[in-house]
């Protein structure tokens, strides 16, 4: 998979201690929407871009006492669709615990991308919603955390 950045223990995304994977490529939808520069991970565009074979996240993931779940996101998964798919599929080979998937998208605009993900796997969480700013922070529930816009949230869609 390639990436920008990793976590192995991150504790901001997500009810449970996770690593963090942040993904590489980005349309910035909320920045063009907002007619702005309003994404918080605009640095991201400029880091470098690290290829790590998905056994060995796997790997690092289940040598990792801490961690509890697995969190994608940073830029747009989605947007590398082949890249998020053959990661999930490697990691449901050797473990069921949570994948959590930070989206800029709504889910009207992925739903190929999520009846697939609900045909094969179990144990998805997704995030969706563009970030609009100067609204007021909210509760998700299903995330165990505050997300910056009242448009975003948490759906576990298998």
């Amino acid at each position: 998979m390639k990436l920008k950045g990793l976590i192995d223990e991150d504790l901001t995304n997500y009810k449970y201690p996770s690593m963090f994977l942040i993904t590489t490529k980005c349309s910035f939808k909320c920045d063009a929407e907002c007619g702005r520069a309003v994404c918080q991970n605009l640095p991201l565009a400029t880091a470098p871009i690290t290829d790590v074979e998905d056994s060995l996240l796997v790997k690092r993931y289940i040598n990792n006492n801490i961690s509890k779940a697995v969190v994608i996101g940073g830029l747009e998964p989605f947007d590398d669709w082949y890249e998020l798919y053959s990661f999930i599929l490697t990691f449901r080979d050797a473990c069921s615990d949570d994948i959590v998937i930070y989206t800029g998208y709504y889910e009207h605009e992925i739903q190929p991308y999520i009846d697939r993900l609900k045909e094969d796997f179990a144990n998805i969480v997704i995030k969706f919603g563009r970030f609009i700013p100067d609204q007021e922070p909210h509760y998700d529930e299903v995330l165990g955390v505050k997300l910056a816009s009242d448009n975003q949230k948490g759906i576990r869609i298998c």
